[in-house]
């Protein structure tokens, strides 16, 4: 007679048969330090290009101011030229010229970088597509530096007759001079960046961005008026031309068209990279 065998329990204490390990977890995001989530890195270093561009740019003094002269010829003969008379009431006027010098000196960076770590901090989803964006315009700007050094009109010989706004109330600033950087820094920037003016450019992009994804009417106002006023600034301290401005907005529209276009590339590649592995 067959003797059927029944399956015996493991013995008391023996170990359980394990299970397979998972792998590794790669370490979560919200880990990794804030700078580092936000990409920070990238904006810094495309900051430092922006001010050490005169490394990179001619210093050729003659040169610089014969492509200012030519701006101004291109626009005397549009009829659009306010950049002498604009000057000349910067330049009377102190109630218009000291707010004008430290909003030039200030605004640039304080606001741009404002916008931008609200865009982190509160509209995370937009953060990436805006951050490229100003990374792309920033450096179509250097390439117009680097392509075209053109001396700002505070610069052009004496018979131009431009006066530096900044020069002028220099003693109740923190400039040294013109350009609006602190005393002892004018060496390292490059006094022959007026075209494009990424000034407007960058204004361009905070307004657009307020009046896109803030919810508050006022800042959306703001952000439609900024960039006009930050025009009126640069072309009143006699630190860029009208054609300056316009060029600023281009490179911010190209700059937009090219982040976008990145963008759908950067998906198009991962989608057939996932397709060769699939």
């Amino acid at each position: 007679m067959l003797r059927t065998e029944h399956a015996r329990p493991a013995p008391t204490g023996a170990p359980a048969e394990q299970a397979p390990t998972a792998p590794p977890v790669a370490p979560s995001q919200s880990r990794r330090p804030w700078w580092r989530r936000g990409r920070w890195e990238l904006l810094l270093l495309v900051y430092a290009a922006y001010d050490g561009s005169r490394l990179l740019a001619s210093n050729n003094l003659v040169q610089a101011q014969q492509h200012g002269q030519d701006l101004l010829s291109a626009e005397r003969a549009l009829h659009l030229s306010p950049e002498l008379w604009l000057n000349r009431a910067f330049t009377t006027h102190s109630w218009l010229g000291v707010p004008a010098d430290f909003a030039y000196a200030t605004l640039h960076y304080a606001v741009t970088g404002a916008v931008l770590f609200w865009l982190w901090r509160f509209r995370r989803a937009a953060y990436a597509h805006a951050r490229n964006w100003l990374l792309v315009t920033t450096t179509l700007g250097l390439a117009g530096f680097v392509a075209f050094p053109t001396a700002p009109p505070r610069l052009l010989d004496g018979s131009a007759g431009f006066v530096d706004v900044l020069a002028q109330h220099a003693s109740i600033g923190w400039w040294s001079g013109g350009g609006g950087v602190p005393k002892g820094l004018a060496e390292m920037t490059n006094d022959y960046a007026a075209m494009p003016s990424l000034h407007v450019g960058w204004a361009l992009w905070c307004g657009l961005l307020l009046w896109r994804y803030s919810r508050n009417r006022v800042l959306r106002a703001l952000g439609l008026l900024y960039p006009a006023a930050i025009a009126v600034v640069v072309v009143g301290t006699a630190n860029h031309y009208l054609l300056d401005c316009v060029a600023g907005v281009a490179v911010t529209a190209l700059g937009l068209w090219a982040t976008g276009l990145i963008a759908r590339l950067g998906t198009w590649i991962t989608a057939r990279r996932a397709a060769d592995y699939s």
